[in-house]
């Protein structure tokens, strides 16, 4: 018994008659017929009743296409998990504690291994390393640089931390400002910020947050916003809105270093990655 033959039980089925099925699946109903009639045999009973040139299929048949769907649906899905488990072996998993090292990594993918992809979860330092040295994680993003004797680690990039605001705001014309001079102001931000958070809740615990989670949204409103915006010097997190003064933050948690770590003995495209970035950086 075979695939294609359930399939064409269940083509005759579904379009009432064999000549319909055999259109169907584009093959010719004598053919279609001595396919039907090899499986009648194999299974030991006739499927249809045969009236003349009438086909119908008998309570044999009927229940011989409920068994051919359940096998073609078994047989879709076992094929759909492949595929999943597939295109699972080809992506590389990454952990990172904030965004921009994440976007840095993967254009280092795009112009190094451009068929390759890869899968994100934003992390604390720890849940990164973690999954690092037990494997869930291929790569993992850092603001430091792993003294573990497992990974191997070198410098993805460095980023740091300016405020944006409104041209009348009485700080909008500082050349640099600290964490302090920021107390009780009002910030719109991105939920979405990993590391970064942690480190404005901590510098300035007194600040106030109006938190979005839509980056368009946020991109939108914080051209317009009279309250305070955070924003860093990675080049591709875009520019500052326009009619906005950018002053940057001169406290050192406002300067990340992010490293980039694997584990000891990668192999394939997660070591020839981390290799060509290590000699790049």
């Amino acid at each position: 018994m075979e695939l294609e033959q359930l399939e064409q039980l269940d083509a005759i089925e579904r379009e009432g008659t064999m000549s319909a099925a055999a259109r169907a699946l584009h093959i010719s109903q004598p053919a279609l017929s001595r396919s039907i009639g090899r499986l009648e045999a194999e299974l030991g009973q006739e499927l249809f009743d045969r009236r003349g040139r009438r086909v119908e299929l008998n309570e044999a048949g009927n229940l011989a296409v409920e068994w051919a769907r359940r096998i073609l649906g078994d047989e879709r899905q076992m094929r759909d998990a492949l595929d999943e488990l597939a295109r699972k072996a080809r992506t590389l998993r990454v952990g990172t504690v904030a965004p921009a090292p994440l976007w840095r990594l993967t254009s280092f993918l795009v112009d190094r291994f451009p068929t390759e992809t890869l899968t994100s979860e934003t992390l604390d330092a720890p849940s990164v390393e973690r999954g690092v040295a037990n494997g869930s994680l291929n790569f993992g993003i850092l603001p430091y640089e792993s003294g573990s004797p497992m990974f191997r680690s070198c410098e993805l990039m460095r980023e740091s931390l300016s405020v944006t605001f409104p041209p009348n705001h009485p700080l909008a014309s500082r050349r640099t400002l600290t964490a302090a001079d920021l107390a009780g102001e009002t910030f719109l931000i991105l939920t979405n910020i990993g590391f970064w958070r942690g480190v404005v809740d901590a510098a300035i615990p007194d600040a106030r947050f109006i938190e979005l989670d839509d980056a368009q949204v946020f991109a939108q409103l914080a051209r317009s916003t009279p309250y305070c915006t955070f924003m860093t010097d990675a080049p591709f997190m875009g520019g500052a809105p326009a009619g906005r003064a950018v002053v940057p933050i001169s406290d050192d948690a406002a300067h990340a270093n992010f490293h980039l770590c694997v584990r000891k003995g990668a192999t394939d495209v997660v070591a020839g990655l981390f290799d060509w970035i290590d000699e790049r950086r």
